[in-house]
């Protein structure tokens, strides 16, 4: 069986430009590049899937970079993003960004020097020049959940204003008039746009979302708890806390309860991402649900028609409020949402 050795002999060049060219290096000339693979050929030199593309330019592989694989969302994105792939004939490399941009970037260098095929991702923020050069190079990508203005390629995401409008409505209905929000990082396409839809739905009820109502998190736990503390510390309190996403709601709920007070007696709670854990805290908490599943699967066929060739298209679902206990109706018993009472205090 022929070895690196054996194709860089042959090639005559280096070992060390055999295997840049193998894992896809841009640092290799286009005459070493020729001569590899001719050598590659002739000598069935066949290391791993990423040799193999030589031949046919197909890895047969996707990348996906995710924000936070902690985050039960993305879990479960990611889950359906693999089950789809998988079901088309594709394999899925996953890479965790854990909210940070230099991580993100990492993930995308390293994925694009192993060969992939085409990369979702779920960006962090909207500054990456390297994304924005891989997709001006013809990088077969799309985005999803998140996005970022001005890279010109499919995003699959859902729209929750008019869940989010639903939410409001429904705080309306019980009474509630003192809204806040945990907002998430102003970088992301998402935190900006559901801050955006809270404060217009408000509107749309005759109420103001105030600079003191306004926290801001970062997508992660200690956030929500941090921001939440500082709610509760104002002169007058919100009635409602709307966290952008299922961990800072999560957060929320431990200041709270540290506080010794009830939910959603002396606070009420609600969430953007609901998860499964939701129907299991005392009470359940209210959510807007993002069809999770469908967007993985749409992401990953928008993917693939851009790989082989085909025009991928851009896929915007509706969310939906998922109305349980934290808010103060408890949806199976039927109760006059404006007749429940609360504490202002």
């Amino acid at each position: 069986m022929a070895s690196i050795k054996d194709v860089a002999a042959e090639a005559g060049v280096s070992v060390a430009t055999v295997s840049r060219v193998l894992n896809g290096h841009p640092s290799v000339s286009e005459d070493a590049r020729r001569r590899v693979t001719a050598a590659v050929t002739a000598l069935g030199y066949r290391p791993n899937a990423v040799a193999r593309s030589l031949r046919t330019d197909q890895t047969r592989t996707l990348g996906l970079v995710i924000s936070d694989v902690l985050n039960p969302y993305f879990t479960e994105l990611a889950r359906s993003v693999e089950e789809e792939a998988r079901a088309l004939g594709y394999s899925v490399i996953i890479g965790n960004a854990d909210e940070r941009p230099d991580l993100q970037d990492h993930h995308v260098r390293t994925l694009l020097d192993r060969r992939i095929d085409g990369l979702l991702v779920s960006p962090t923020d909207g500054g990456s020049p390297l994304m924005l050069d891989a997709a001006r190079a013809g990088t077969p990508m799309v985005f999803v959940d998140r996005w970022i203005p001005g890279v010109d390629v499919p995003v699959v995401r859902s729209d929750g204003r008019e869940a989010v409008r639903d939410l409001v409505a429904h705080l309306h209905a019980l009474g509630h008039r003192r809204l806040a929000i945990i907002a998430g990082p102003a970088a992301t396409t998402t935190g900006r746009e559901r801050v955006d839809a809270f404060r217009e739905a408000l509107a749309a009820f005759g109420l103001e979302l105030p600079e003191a109502y306004t926290g801001q998190g970062d997508f992660q736990a200690e956030s929500g708890r941090r921001v939440t503390e500082g709610f509760l510390d104002l002169p007058e309190p919100p009635e409602v806390v709307f966290a952008a996403d299922n961990l800072m709601v999560l957060g929320a709920l431990d200041a709270v309860r540290a506080r010794g007070l009830r939910v959603p007696d002396d606070i009420a709670l609600a969430a953007f991402d609901d998860i499964r854990w939701f129907v299991h805290t005392d009470p359940p908490i209210t959510a807007i649900a993002q069809p999770t599943g469908e967007l993985g699967r749409a992401a990953v066929r928008a993917l693939i028609d851009r790989v082989e060739g085909r025009t991928g298209a851009s896929v915007t679902l509706p969310a939906r409020l998922v109305v349980r206990r934290s808010c103060g109706a408890d949806p199976a018993s039927g109760q006059n949402p404006t007749a429940v009472q609360r504490s202002t205090s």
